[in-house]
């Protein structure tokens, strides 16, 4: 399977990564790499604990245009 992820960098230097369409997939590490791959990992844990509650595996994810 396939997700998308976003990165960012914290106040303390720390990047934190989640995965937007499973509510509450966060991770971090030291550098974007470590992030992205320690976010590879808490996906599939997250994928395991929906599945066993008997949750949808992911939510819908949709683009919006905000205009300013």
């Amino acid at each position: 399977m396939k997700f998308f992820i976003t990165i960012s960098q914290d106040e303390d230097g720390m990047y934190i990564a989640e995965c937007p369409s499973i509510p509450g997939c966060i991770s971090q590490g030291t550098t974007a790499r470590e992030a992205e791959k320690n976010i590879q990992q808490a996906i599939k844990e997250c994928l395991e604990v929906r599945a066993a509650k008997g949750m949808p595996l992911t939510v819908a994810v949709r683009q919006v245009e905000v205009h300013l």
